[in-house]
This record gives C-alpha cells, structure tokens and sequence, in this order.
C-alpha cells in the first residue's frame, strides 16, 4: 500500500512529505489509516537531535485512526474500529509484564519483525525505521495490535489521539506514579501537553492546591482553566522555589518536572516539603547530569523517574476516556492547533516557540 509520510533524515533538515509503501500485516499486525496525531516535544527533541535515533524515520506517536485490515491472529481489534495508539508496547511474558508493569516491558522486540523481514515501512525497498514502533506522521499505520486500544466511535479521534501521549503521561504521573492524595499540595513546572495533563490528573486526584510554573504567560492562562489555583511566571529575577515555599506555606508535598530539565528537576526536588516527592516526567536529554544537596535527602524527600506515566494503557486510556465524557478531563482546550500533515514543520517551530499546548495533525 502506498502512503504519504513525513520522513526525517538527518538533524537541522525540514521533515519531507514523501510517499512510502507499507506491508501488509503479519498474523499479530494491524493496519491503521491515521486520522489524527498529536505532537509531542519527544518528537521535537528527536528531530532536533536531543534523543538519539535511526534514521531515515518518520516520527510520531501520539495517533489515533480506524482499522482498515487485520492479521490473522489478530483477536482484540477488527476493521472498522476506531483506535488509538501508544508506543507502551509490551511482550505479556518478561518479568515486568507479569509484575503488572508493561509499559516498563523487557522485551518490546517481540512485537517487532525480526531482522531481516520485509519492513513495516519502506521507500524505493529500502527501510523506514518506525518511531517508538508506531510512525503516527504517515497516513497509514502498520504496528502490531498490543500498540493499540479500541475506543468508542463517539470519541472525536482528534481528541482522543491525546490519551496516547500527553494524557497517559500526564495524567498518569499524577494518579499511578506520584500518587496524588486528596488535600494535598502539587507544583507542576512546565504547563504544556504533558504539564496541562498533569495539572488535570492532580485536580482528579484531590489535590487542594495546584501551582503551575511556566515562562510563557499564555500556558499559566491555561493553567487555571485545567486546575492550577495559583501560577508563577518564571524567568529574570523570580526564583520559582521561593515563590513555591511562600505559597504553599513551606513546599508541596508532591512536585513534577513536565519539561525534562535538569534545572527543573533540581528546583521541583528543593520547592519539596519534607517527605514530599519529586518525579521527572520530561525526558531529559542523555548525557547530562543532576546534581542535588544530599542534605534534603534527611527530611526524607525522594526524587524518582516516570515513564509514560507508569500505564497499563489497555486499561488506563479507556478510564481517561470516561473522565473525558463525565467533563473531569478536559480534551477538547488541551488542543492549540489542528494543521495538515503537510505543515509539521511549522508544528515543531511553534512548539518551540512556547506558542501551543497541544498541536494536532489531522489527515483527510
């Protein structure tokens, strides 16, 4: 089958809309035709060169779509189904699966070809490497069916395209990482998809005081209407942990670094009251360092990692979905933008810009 693409090539190069051909799917596979995806910094950070990766790749992975073929063993999806997609792919048999942990799966290869097959994706016969196993920036999806979750055909894919990144992530840092307890006090620095889902996730929870942290005082506007009770415009002469502290009358009990920066995580880890805990949602690029004063480590403060919010996303997205019908989780002001595929460079400048919560990529 053919498709349009955007291919990454190398860093500093505009993606390409280009046309690709997509195999037919093997017995576990699913052929998805993409309706919509979100863009997300990972996939900013890769295209900039932040995360290390093969290429030529076409990014992506944040999508949602509706089934247009089935493998043969195929039991959890059909053609017709609308679905959404999640790169927590997972095997079902490493330790970390039969812990109940799948989105930490040891062995995500099983769910791949193995080396040497025909590609999922390919151009001219030659290769496209799938990111994070799903390459949502094409027109057609070709992953296998542990990628994927069946949703409810009244869920507009735009907005459900969502809860397969920045709200699992966000809302599920808040609920199953950090585990937010009614009354209690949060800081949330970066308020963008993840931050904003975070702030959601925190408010669902209970929390009684939300503070939101950013440098663009558009997002802390945001911010309120998700859930923040206070903000602090960050940048010059404001000291965001200071500003913390007097808020919450001595630190919060629970801190979130939504932008993966080790200055950030460094802040969220001393705006702590004792015994609170610090969780690094953002992916902090590799090879750099965080440095802390072990001092706080006697109040009994604990930093910790959190990825794609500790999800067992056949179960989790589904129960986002509910918190989105009951009017708990707000979607719909999550969304910034909506463009063609053809524009997802102008969609990475004005992430980096600060100017968007959420950009969605739709497709006709």
């Amino acid at each position: 089958m053919k498709a349009r693409g955007a291919i990454f090539r190398e860093i500093g190069t505009p993606l390409s809309i280009e046309e690709v051909d997509i195999s037919d799917p093997r017995p576990n596979e699913v052929l998805v035709r993409t309706l919509a995806c979100g863009v997300c910094h990972s996939d900013l950070h890769f295209v900039n060169g932040s995360i290390a990766g093969p290429s030529p790749t076409i990014p992506g992975h944040e999508p949602a779509g509706i089934v247009e073929a089935v493998g043969s063993d195929v039991r959890t999806v059909a053609v017709g189904d609308h679905v959404i997609a999640c790169t927590s792919m997972f095997c079902g048999q490493c330790t970390q699966c039969l812990k109940g942990r799948p989105y930490l799966c040891m062995d995500r290869g099983a769910c791949r070809r193995k080396r040497g097959d025909e590609p999922r994706i390919a151009q001219a016969g030659k290769p496209l490497f799938q990111f994070a196993d799903l390459s949502g920036f094409c027109e057609v999806m070709l992953v296998h069916e542990r990628a994927l979750v069946k949703i409810d055909n009244d869920i507009p894919l735009d907005r459900a395209a969502l809860v397969g990144c920045a709200v699992t992530t966000g809302v599920g840092a808040a609920l199953n990482t950090a585990k937010v307890e009614p009354g209690s006090t949060v800081a949330v620095f970066g308020a963008g998809g993840v931050g904003s889902s975070i702030i959601q996730g925190a408010r669902i929870a209970g929390a009684k005081q939300i503070i939101a942290i950013d440098v663009v005082a558009s997002k802390l506007d945001a911010a309120k209407k998700f859930g923040a009770t206070d903000v602090i415009l960050s940048g010059g002469d404001v000291d965001p942990v200071k500003a913390i502290k007097k808020l919450s009358k001595g630190g919060v009990d629970f801190a979130f670094d939504a932008v993966g920066m080790t200055l950030l995580s460094q802040q969220c880890f001393y705006a702590l009251a004792p015994k609170g805990k610090a969780v690094i949602v953002g992916a902090i690029p590799p090879g750099q360092k965080l440095e802390l004063e072990p001092g706080h480590f006697f109040v009994e403060k604990t930093i910790t990692g959190c990825f794609m919010g500790s999800n067992r996303f056949h179960i989790d997205a589904l129960s986002y979905l509910d918190l989105y019908r009951q009017d708990k989780l707000d979607l719909d002001a999550m969304i910034t933008e909506r463009m063609p595929l053809s524009d997802i460079n102008k969609a990475f400048e004005l992430m980096e810009q600060g100017e968007v919560t959420r950009t969605v990529i739709t497709f006709d």
